[in-house]
């Protein structure tokens, strides 16, 4: 039996909730926030979708006990809000910081030995301080990081070179934030090195459009959920299913004692093992300069 369970049911515990429940890809949801009215509404309106549906999930609620035996903890709690106009993710730092600080003991408390993954933001910094709170092996916490910057720029450099953004692959490294990078030399069109598809592309303007496109979906509606909640629903079957893909999430590196955005195996057991894809000069000086910066976020809670 696949459980699962989800702190924290804003726009994107929400749309992470729904979105499990449709494809029916576990049995039984744990759904818990600190706005407990929250929790009861969000049960009744899925339990209300699941007329209409194939398959059925069974949903508890505001029960921490009831993680004992769950698979996967997905940490989203937060406050949107905080972020104000310009999206700089380190503004939730002290929010967040303070969730982290009262959920933790509850989550230990339950007996849960799963997995977590955590989406709360800044992402890096937060599944650091998880890890370190909870003393679970690092394995077994991880952040979605920049799997959902490498998904938009596949995205752009699909729209750039009108051809569909499944056939680009490559990776966005680094923080989850400002100082994230596309890693050019990793990029791919179809079997060929981008530049060798196209040597007219303006790389650095890319790199720009991939931030440009996070900007976008925040601006309008002050978050975002599909994007970030399809990341997670993805990471769940990777780990539920035991794919072993290949994407960049935020995961300890030993070599550098942080957590960041770079590619992993995901499989049954969390992380499964890192890949280490040679960076050119360039590469490894944004690298440093935004480790530096998850560093700095990182021991401000320390």
């Amino acid at each position: 039996m696949h459980k699962v369970g989800i702190i924290g049911l804003g726009h994107v515990g929400a749309t992470l909730a729904y979105s499990l429940v449709t494809e029916g890809l576990v049995d039984e949801l744990v759904l818990i926030d600190k706005d407990e009215q929250l929790a009861v509404s969000q049960e009744y309106d899925l339990l209300d979708a699941q007329v209409f549906l194939p398959t059925k999930t069974a949903i508890t609620i505001q029960d921490y006990h009831a993680l004992k035996n769950a698979s996967i903890l997905v940490f989203c709690a937060g406050q949107i809000s905080a972020l104000g106009d310009d999206g700089d993710r380190f503004k939730e730092l002290e929010i967040t910081r303070e969730i982290v600080e009262e959920t933790v003991p509850k989550i230990k408390e339950s007996g849960f030995d799963g997995i977590i993954l955590s989406i709360t933001n800044p992402c890096d910094v937060i599944v650091s301080y998880l890890q370190k709170l909870t003393g679970f092996a690092p394995s077994k916490v991880i952040g979605t990081g920049t799997m959902l910057d490498t998904a938009r720029m596949k995205q752009a450099v699909g729209k750039k070179l009108s051809i569909d953004s499944g056939n680009i692959g490559g990776y966005v490294y680094g923080e989850h934030g400002d100082s994230q990078f596309v890693a050019w030399s990793t990029v791919t069109v179809g079997d060929q090195p981008i530049l060798a598809w196209n040597q007219e592309l303006d790389l650095a303007q890319l790199d720009e459009d991939v931030r440009d496109g996070g900007w976008k979906s925040f601006a309008g509606k002050g978050f975002t959920s599909y994007g970030i909640a399809s990341c997670a629903i993805k990471m769940i079957r990777m780990i539920l299913k035991d794919t072993k893909v290949i994407v960049s999430a935020s995961v300890y590196d030993e070599s550098s004692s942080v957590y960041y955005g770079r590619p992993a195996i995901i499989g049954k057991n969390g992380v499964e093992s890192l890949i280490d894809y040679p960076l050119n000069e360039l590469e490894q000086s944004q690298l440093m300069r935004s480790l530096e910066i998850i560093d700095t976020g990182l021991k401000k809670l320390l």
